[in-house]
């Protein structure tokens, strides 16, 4: 179990706002698979990254929508973990606390937190593919995938697919919170994938102070404050503790 520095301890105290990113890795550990992740059963002859974009949808609706209530059945059963727990204990005890996260599979509001910023949507909603607004799907339809009840068009899941750009408003309320934060948590991503990946140069910039919790080196390790080498199961809640006995 990674030592907490006492310097962090006092960095969390004393910052007025913390903004936390987090990645793949710290849905991971809830057992939901990551994107790249080999599929299984019927889904192994297909490659994610061509069936998460607006033209596989095009081409093929009923096949991508049947991709992705398989892949939401996979998030349905997968529970907060330690790292999400801690996370929302974190909030509770922060005073200004923005959580954004690259996930869509909404673990972090089922842990408690409130003021979260999903920047790739959320795989548990659907929109209406024309309108882009978020609806309520039909508990029964013939129809694969179901029909918008407003216009009629085919609903998809309300996620960001290859070649789409982050929704707007999500992504500049991230972009504000990372500029306006005294401490900056980077836990469980790559920091490759743009544009989330800048939000913590954003935050440094700014002069915040800046934290990666991985279990593996990235390309942000060598501009962290402070780096605790392990996973957010692991480090989160010994963290919270460490907090909590001060």
């Amino acid at each position: 179990m990674a030592s907490i520095p006492p310097d962090l301890i006092e960095k969390i105290q004393s910052a007025g706002s913390v903004v936390v990113l987090t990645g793949s890795g710290v849905s991971a550990e809830s057992g939901v698979p990551t994107f790249r992740d080999a599929q299984t059963g019927l889904w192994e002859r297909y490659d994610p990254q061509e069936l998460a974009t607006p033209e596989a949808f095009e081409r093929n609706p009923r096949l991508v929508w049947e991709w992705y209530s398989w892949r939401r059945e996979l998030v349905g059963k997968a529970k907060p973990n330690p790292g999400h727990l801690a996370l929302a204990e974190l909030e509770r005890m922060s005073g200004l606390f923005t959580l954004i996260t690259q996930n869509v599979d909404g673990l972090h509001r089922a842990a408690g937190n409130e003021n979260v910023i999903e920047l790739h949507g959320n795989i548990r909603r659907s929109k209406c593919s024309e309108e882009g607004i978020v609806v309520e799907e039909p508990e029964e339809s013939e129809d694969i995938p179901p029909r918008c009840p407003h216009c009629g068009a085919s609903l998809r899941p309300d996620v960001v697919w290859f070649g789409e750009a982050l929704p707007y408003e999500a992504f500049e309320a991230a972009v504000d919170a990372a500029r306006n934060c005294d401490l900056f948590f980077s836990i469980g991503t790559s920091s490759l994938v743009y544009p989330a990946a800048s939000l913590p140069y954003e935050a440094l910039d700014s002069g915040a102070v800046l934290v990666e919790i991985n279990p593996d080196e990235t390309p942000l390790s060598a501009r962290a404050d402070f780096v605790l080498r392990g996973t957010a199961g692991e480090i989160l809640p010994e963290l919270v503790e460490a907090l909590q006995e001060q």
